[in-house]
């Protein structure tokens, strides 16, 4: 099995007056791979969470229950994008991808077909069980992005470039409630009574096809093509670099103890991590929970505000980008402020959408698409820019260390821990929805706080790997 998925050895180089049009269309191809793998990805991850509400309607969860098994993928993820990124650095960035693609979208199909019965405990544990699974297996998704992201684009149009990848997991995770509807609708048509288990089965068979898609656009490395590495083509050596022989092996333990745990900044971006994600997934899946329990609306309505959270992240995502570019010179420190402070007016909004539709004669609907629309924007920025930020910090062969090692920090306490166990038990306990509220305004504030520490350390950072780059040549 290690041999299926060792990275593939260096061609010889192409002649010379080849390379320019060969590069130009792997580029688009193994960008398009990447960005449809990842897309995929999210069509067998928050499936669960537009079950809910049908499935607590159905007798078969409550909200703690919900909460319980929703932080399965979360808690599995997290230690699992950290392992898998390190594997990744060492394996063939296609064969990576598609075999984990297609193992989580049967893991989350079977979820369909799983003989729930009444006892809320007993179904919670189950699903569970199926969530730590796909959750285990989604971890196989970043990492081989993250490495042919930058294999394949240097350091200057890096941040571009990955914000438009970025976005992949927002068309992937709007396109899931589009899915979902349509399986629903389906489902209902045929006259099958449980129609949350569709939410489960038509998103995977998606996902499969997709898989096989990935399979023919993904390569690896430049240099298995017969190209030279992306810094000697595009004459941008401001990256970071590895050193010469360790391309494709370097121990384990010098990959997390050199260039990951004694890098300060890497920590701090971490802990942003944390908070961001915490908002990011705090709202994004307990919003058909929510919009259904506290504000009354029905299943359109829920799937629809999901899916314009997810969607409206598109256009912040490549905005987000560009501003970084454009202005801060790849910089990701000062976009990341900004974007939190629109995140923060978002999150106030939605929380008072009903007093506010009320005040301006407008529907309820309406406000909670314009609040959920303008979270979606904002917040999915500094998602893509601190994973930026974590391939920028470390050597291009240890990239799937450092967005492992970030993403546990995203995962594991923002995601399952603060997003999943402890917004669920507020919202169930007699605090009440109002009391996530305030968990989330100050989640975003305490991003926005060590975003604003890192501002000046990234530019001295990127300053001196511009002089080492220059020293060299």
């Amino acid at each position: 099995m290690s041999n299926f998925f060792a990275p593939p050895a260096a061609k010889p180089r192409l002649p010379k007056d080849r390379i320019p049009e060969v590069y130009r269309r792997m580029r688009l191809k193994v960008f398009l791979g990447a960005f449809l793998g990842y897309a995929a990805y999210y069509l067998v991850r928050k499936n669960l969470s537009l079950a809910a509400p049908s499935m607590i309607e159905e007798g078969l969860l409550d909200e703690s229950g919900v909460s319980f098994a929703m932080t399965g993928i979360p808690v599995a993820y997290a230690f699992s994008k950290f392992i898998m990124g390190s594997l990744s650095d060492r394996s063939d960035a296609r064969k990576f991808l598609v075999v984990g693609l297609i193992i989580a979208s049967l893991a989350m199909m079977s979820v369909g077909f799983l003989p729930l019965g009444k006892s809320i405990g007993a179904n919670s544990a189950i699903l569970f069980g199926f969530m730590l699974v796909a959750g285990w297996i989604s971890g196989m998704g970043w990492p081989p992005c993250g490495r042919v992201m930058a294999h394949w684009f240097s350091q200057r149009e890096r941040s571009f470039k990955m914000s438009i990848w970025n976005t992949s997991h927002n068309v992937g995770g709007g396109s899931l409630a589009v899915l979902a509807l349509a399986g629903v609708t389906v489902f209902g048509s045929l006259g099958i009574e449980d129609t949350w288990r569709a939410n489960f089965i038509f998103p995977s068979l998606v996902a499969l096809v997709f898989a096989a898609v990935c399979w023919w656009l993904l390569r690896d490395r430049p240099e298995a093509c017969g190209l030279p590495p992306i810094d000697e083509y595009r004459q941008d050596f401001t990256g970071r670099q590895g050193e010469k022989g360790e391309e494709l092996k370097i121990p384990f333990r010098r990959l997390f103890v050199d260039y990951v745990l004694k890098n300060r900044l890497l920590w701090f971006i971490a802990m942003a991590n944390v908070f961001v994600y915490m908002v990011r997934y705090g709202i994004s899946d307990w919003s058909p929970t929510y919009i259904s329990k506290e504000l009354g609306q029905g299943q359109d309505i829920q799937k629809l505000a999901f899916s314009i959270f997810e969607y409206a992240g598109i256009p912040g995502t490549i905005v987000c980008g560009w501003i970084s570019s454009r202005f801060f010179s790849g910089r990701c420190a000062p976009v990341n402020v900004i974007y939190m402070l629109l995140v923060l007016a978002g999150v106030v909004l939605y929380w008072q959408a009903a007093p506010v539709a009320s005040a301006l004669g407008v529907s309820l609907s309406m406000t909670v698409y314009v609040a959920l629309g303008l979270i979606g924007f904002a917040v999915y920025g500094p998602i893509a820019l601190i994973g930026i930020q974590a391939l920028s910090f470390v050597p291009k062969n240890a990239a799937g260390t450092a967005a492992g090692f970030v993403g546990l920090f995203g995962y594991l306490l923002g995601d399952a821990l603060l997003s999943k166990i402890l917004i669920g038990h507020v919202a169930a306990s007699d605090l009440g929805w109002n009391a996530t509220f305030w968990f989330f305004i100050g989640a975003s504030c305490l991003a926005i706080a060590i975003c604003a520490v890192t501002w000046r350390s990234e530019l001295a950072v990127m300053r001196e790997r511009l002089r080492e780059a220059q020293s060299i040549k």
